[in-house]
């Protein structure tokens, strides 16, 4: 099958703007410094192994919108699960990210899993912004940049942009592999905790459309001996896809690594 021109043209064109842009992109102490703060807000006396965030959920999607509950699991190094329980049924989402190579799987009311695409699998899915901030802080090449001070949805905030370089790979693939990993975090400026984190995700078929995807965070509680964020929302295309309101919020509770497994449970 013929490939139409104007496709690689514009494949071409999208290639050589992520070049330009990763091109200039350096890491700086300050971006470093500001994250390492927000991490330290986040959890200032307890390192954290794993968290179990549950409570009440809205899901809106084009003319659905109903209530259920909602678990999340993280566990550092290891990955996060996201389960919905809702009217319609079940849906459930795993990320593993405890070997080179990341996987991810999603369920629906069927039950039948279905593999995350590997190119929606390079950024963190940010459940939890201690472990997010933690895997952009050690991620191998990573640049992390302060942009600055800005107003987000009528917010101060701290911009920080945090991805990774693949020095490793063709030139040719390089900067696109950089811009997969691009995400974006906004601090409130008073207390150094997250407000904001912005990714993108993409078809399956195509990874060159950026869907935009935010969460943010608020209802901040010290939680033992953390700061956990109880109130959370989701965007996806700038917009409102779920709202979460948790109830209670359990750390360092001794998650088994086997609750991540891919395939495992959904």
């Amino acid at each position: 099958m013929c490939f139409p021109r104007f496709a690689f043209l514009a494949l071409f064109a999208l290639i050589a703007h992520f070049a330009s842009a990763q091109q200039t992109a350096t890491t700086s102490t300050q971006g470093v410094a500001v994250l390492q703060e927000s991490l330290a807000a986040l959890a200032p006396s307890t390192p954290i192994a794993d968290v179990t965030l549950s409570g009440s959920a809205r899901r809106i999607a084009g003319s659905d919108d109903e209530s259920g509950s909602v678990v999340v699991k993280a566990l550092a190094g290891t990955g996060a699960r996201f389960d919905l329980t809702l009217p319609s049924g079940s849906r459930s989402e795993l990320r593993n990210t405890s070997s080179a190579q990341p996987a991810g799987s999603w369920s629906g009311p069927d039950g039948i899993s279905h593999s995350i695409s590997n190119h929606n699998l390079f950024t963190d899915p940010g459940w939890f912004p201690a472990f997010t901030l933690s895997s952009l802080l050690s991620a191998p090449n990573a640049v992390i940049t302060y942009v600055g001070p800005e107003t987000r949805d009528g917010q101060s905030v701290i911009h920080i942009a945090a991805s990774q370089q693949f020095t490793q790979l063709p030139a040719e693939i390089a900067p696109l592999m950089q811009h997969l990993t691009q995400t974006d975090i906004f601090l409130d400026p008073n207390t150094n905790l997250p407000v904001a984190i912005a990714f993108s995700t993409h078809p399956d078929n195509n990874a060159l459309l950026d869907i935009p995807i935010e969460l943010r965070f608020s209802d901040y509680r010290p939680t033992g001996g953390a700061q956990i964020a109880f109130h959370v929302q989701k965007f996806i295309n700038n917009s409102l896809a779920l709202d979460l309101q948790f109830s209670s919020a359990t750390l360092n509770s001794g998650l088994p690594p086997a609750t991540f497994s891919v395939g495992a449970g959904l």
